[in-house]
């Protein structure tokens, strides 16, 4: 489907802006997951100020959203309303380290592997979780991302944003109001870099932390797949994995969807699947996790945009799962 031309709809003033603006823009090229519609105005700023320029300049009410690369995204086959923002690596991708000697200031676009080595080579401790993190820092501090008993709220200091309405701001840790897999921040919220507090350590020791993170997640999960990581957020006391898989989802497969037999946790394009399929299997896996277990997974992956000809898919699937889904 293709929506109609925003920029020329608003008769928006694009003089000035610097970034790159693009009409009904395919958004299945830049997810892990290679599904999805279109943005109806994709806009890549050049920089912190262009990006204020351009949200200064738009409507309140056309709707924004902030994408970073695409990692735990699924981005429905209707495609998103509005207007897509994505951060590139020339204006928001660069590490510096703070005169301190402790302290590192990262873009939005750093992927968390880069912050990962930055931190080994400045002999920072408390930085090693995110070699394992397929993302990047702006999707971190969003959804505090963590790994291996570690947090973005440990190493964070300060947030950088702009707002709907084109003010950069700076958020202090304590206001971020950070839980697990979450930040109260308000969703239009542009996050564009943010200060990060390390602790001396060696840098041998540091890599070998390193190194067993990405032996781990080698070994454990499908990281040559099409994938978009962790599809349920661990409930209190439990594993999502393990609950998935005593619900009998280990290899559940709904059209091109399936289930990895390797973690049962991620969810796997296998070449053929739409987002209808991948978000359908998602919801059969809830709803017979619900049956099995009495426990209600929530989504860690982020479902964005508008359903595709199916329609809207109804949480848990409004009953209980079908025998759609079939193993093997």
């Amino acid at each position: 489907m293709s929506f109609p031309d925003l920029i020329h709809d608003l008769g928006l003033d694009t003089a000035g802006l610097r970034g790159r603006l693009t009409a009904n823009q395919p958004l299945s090229a830049v997810t892990w997951f290679r599904v999805g519609g279109p943005a109806q105005l994709l806009f890549q700023p050049a920089d912190v100020e262009d990006l204020a320029l351009f949200l200064s300049r738009l409507p309140r009410e056309v709707p924004v959203l902030p994408i970073g690369l695409g990692s735990n995204l699924l981005v429905r086959d209707g495609g998103i309303p509005g207007v897509v923002i994505r951060l590139g690596a020339r204006g928001f991708g660069t590490i510096t380290r703070g005169e301190d000697g402790v302290s590192l200031h990262a873009g939005a676009a750093v992927p968390d592997k880069k912050l990962a080595e930055a931190a080994a080579e400045a002999g920072l401790g408390g930085f090693a979780f995110y070699a394992g993190i397929p993302g990047a820092i702006g999707g971190a501090l969003r959804m505090n991302a963590g790994a291996h008993g570690a947090e973005t709220r440990e190493v964070v200091v300060s947030v950088e944003a702009v707002t709907r309405d084109g003010k950069v701001i700076r958020i202090p840790l304590e206001e971020m109001g950070y839980s697990y897999r979450h930040s109260q921040q308000p969703g239009d919220l542009i996050f564009t870099g943010a200060v990060f507090r390390g602790s001396p350590r060696a840098e041998a020791e540091i890599r070998e932390e390193m190194a067993g993170v990405a032996a781990h997640r080698e070994a454990a999960q499908p990281i040559r797949e099409k994938t978009g990581g962790s599809t349920f957020k661990n409930p209190p006391g439990h594993s999502a994995w393990k609950l998935v898989d005593a619900a009998g989802c280990r290899g559940l497969q709904i059209g091109g969807a399936r289930m990895s037999d390797m973690h049962c946790n991620f969810m796997i394009n296998t070449g053929t699947a739409t987002a209808d399929d991948l978000e359908r299997l998602g919801e059969t896996v809830r709803a017979r996790v619900l049956k099995h277990s009495g426990i209600s997974l929530d989504w860690e992956i982020k479902r964005l945009g508008l359903p595709g000809p199916a329609g809207a898919i109804a949480p848990f699937l409004g009953t209980e799962a079908t025998e759609e889904a079939s193993n093997g």
